[in-house]
């Protein structure tokens, strides 16, 4: 949110991210029960212009600007070895720790994942069967199809039980500036309604 009120672009909006992520760190338990559950968080940034992945660990994080196609965030770790920007100590934090040997390629997902955080058991299977539907459709991606991708219950998109969706919002940013912006949001954390 801090990033839409202080930034006009989507590269501006992960400057803030990470500085404010480096300066205050994160945390905070994810449910309103007494269960501690936490993990780190992972974003998707864009503007009529340009699109960035942000993925984090602690204060440490990494970013990939999408290059074009598809791309979805889903409670894990997803870039890997296509790094546009990181924490300056992004790697010698992992090397120090034993997580990266400094030889082979560093792939950040491989390195980071589940470290100081809860694992999502269900996370790998709701990531890839997001990107299936996203594949499906790529090329002619509306809002209302967008819309049905983030209602899909089987798939995992729009979760139920104990770990709920807690609200969706769907954006087109059209690249001509004289057409408006729209976005939608659900009324209810369920986009089913």
């Amino acid at each position: 949110r801090l990033g839409l009120e202080r930034a006009d672009t989507a590269e501006k909006a992960l400057n803030v991210i990470v500085d404010l992520l480096e300066k205050y760190g994160q945390g905070g338990n994810c449910m309103e029960s007494n269960m501690a559950f936490t993990y780190h968080n992972s974003f998707l940034i864009a503007d009529r212009k340009e699109a960035w992945v942000l993925e984090t660990s602690g204060k440490y994080w990494a970013a990939e600007k999408v290059e074009g196609g598809v791309r979805n965030i889903s409670n894990q770790l997803s870039i890997t070895t296509k790094i546009d920007r990181q924490h300056p100590e992004l790697k010698e934090y992992a090397k120090s720790n034993g997580w990266w040997d400094g030889e082979k390629e560093f792939d950040f997902a491989a390195t980071y994942s589940y470290v100081n955080t809860a694992r999502m058991t269900t996370s790998g299977g709701r990531y890839c069967e997001g990107y299936k539907l996203l594949n499906k459709h790529k090329g002619s991606i509306t809002s209302e199809i967008m819309m049905e991708i983030l209602r899909d219950k089987e798939s995992g998109i729009n979760m139920e039980g104990g770990f709920m969706t807690t609200g969706s919002m769907v954006s087109v940013l059209p690249q001509q500036p004289n057409l408006p912006c729209i976005h939608f949001f659900t009324g209810t954390p369920d986009p089913a309604r």
